[in-house]
């Protein structure tokens, strides 16, 4: 079989990217080792940037996000008792952020794929990639108990940190930047009303915590607790009790409980990969780094690298230009290293850390004072969390 890009994963970024050059006319196939089903089924991030929401209304895959996503003008940050609002919508003149889960991107952009007959193969065993330092890149896999080659003019990996794509580059080319926090969140999803309308992110005496949601209905709420936790050891009613004590009072006494949906521990960590391009191989998402989620950077910094490789693509085929293949991994990486300096400013305003000294936890008091005290401060804290220009 024969495409001009071949993308490897079928999370958000990888049918993102098959979704926009399917529009300007360019052919690729999706190979995904998971079923349609597991994938749809993975509950990650729920915040969007503006460039995000943009992104994917160009992509032509909007509605249900305009009509059930949430916009928030803003956050609350609970320290001392207190709860304390940061107004995006003043202090970037008017930008906001949309809830909308990414488990709901997903199932919006599987639906365009499949309405448009966009080749995507589910359940794609042993995928491997040949040739990328080539002019005749090739991906080879199991579908149907058969052995098949997909040959293209490009590969994009887009198959997360665990992913065969990164894996495939040779050590020598490829260099890792890497932080892991001495932490993890662990995550409930209820059918409960969220406690506030906006999110807030706690810090506490006892760790930190986020009062998120997916809807007007459904609560998404984060405990810190230790890498190694077990969920066995977390019955709901537990988290219930610890989510009620890293609250303010006010807030405490509205939080409702019910029963999980669902129940995870996500650990917490810094990557970068660099280059993202190696040849024909270009590196997209996760599968070239991860930030911790106290940002809400991971699904938008992946919306961004698709949009500069699309962009990126579309001008060689398109033009017969190639200075932004070329520019890519640069271009990319500027944005990437902003956000991770920002997501772990955040994380590290926020959480409780083991060695942390009385010192540090006052300073961390008189950080979060100051943020939402100084206008400036929390400006550089809004319009980093709303999203930077695009280059």
């Amino acid at each position: 079989m024969r495409t001009q890009v071949g993308i490897v994963g079928a999370g958000p970024s990888g049918l993102l990217l098959s979704q926009l050059l399917h529009l300007a006319g360019i052919e690729s196939v999706v190979l995904e080792r998971r079923s349609r089903a597991y994938v749809e089924g993975r509950i990650r991030a729920g915040v969007l940037e503006q460039g995000t929401v943009d992104l994917l209304d160009a992509a032509g895959v909007g509605d249900r996000l305009h009509s059930e996503g949430l916009v928030h003008g803003g956050i609350e940050l609970a320290f001392g008792g207190r709860r304390h609002r940061i107004d995006f919508e003043d202090l970037t003149g008017g930008k906001a952020v949309m809830v909308y889960g990414q488990t709901e991107v997903t199932k919006d952009l599987n639906r365009a794929r499949e309405a448009a007959g966009g080749a995507v193969v589910f359940e794609a065993e042993g995928v491997r990639l040949h040739d990328f330092d080539g002019a005749q890149p090739r991906l080879t896999y199991r579908a149907d108990g058969a052995e098949r080659e997909l040959r293209c003019d490009f590969i994009a990996g887009c198959d997360g940190f665990h992913g065969i794509s990164r894996r495939s580059v040779p050590a020598a080319s490829i260099a890792t930047f890497e932080r892991v926090y001495p932490f993890a969140w662990l995550g409930i999803l209820a059918d409960t009303k969220p406690v506030s309308a906006e999110l807030i992110y706690a810090r506490h005496e006892r760790g930190f915590a986020l009062f998120s949601m997916r809807s007007p209905s459904r609560s998404r709420l984060y405990i810190q607790c230790s890498p190694d936790e077990q969920l066995d050891d977390w019955p709901d009613e537990r988290i219930w009790d610890e989510l009620r004590l890293r609250l303010d009072a006010e807030a405490a006494a509205r939080l409702e409980t019910g029963p999980s949906i669902e129940k995870s521990v996500t650990p917490m960590r810094s990557f970068v990969a660099e280059p993202m391009r190696f040849g024909r191989l270009f590196l997209a998402g996760d599968a070239a780094h991860i930030v911790p989620p106290t940002g809400a950077k991971g699904l938008n910094l992946a919306a961004a690298d698709v949009r500069y490789l699309s962009r990126a693509l579309i001008a060689h085929y398109k033009e017969g230009r190639d200075d932004l293949l070329d520019a890519y991994s640069e271009t990319c990486l500027r944005r990437i290293w902003k956000a991770q300096r920002f997501s772990w400013w955040m994380t590290s305003l926020l959480h409780r850390f083991p060695e942390e000294s009385g010192f540090g936890g006052r300073v961390q008091l008189a950080e979060l004072d100051y943020v939402t005290s100084s206008r400036a401060a929390a400006r550089t804290l809004a319009e980093n969390y709303v999203g930077l220009p695009f280059e």
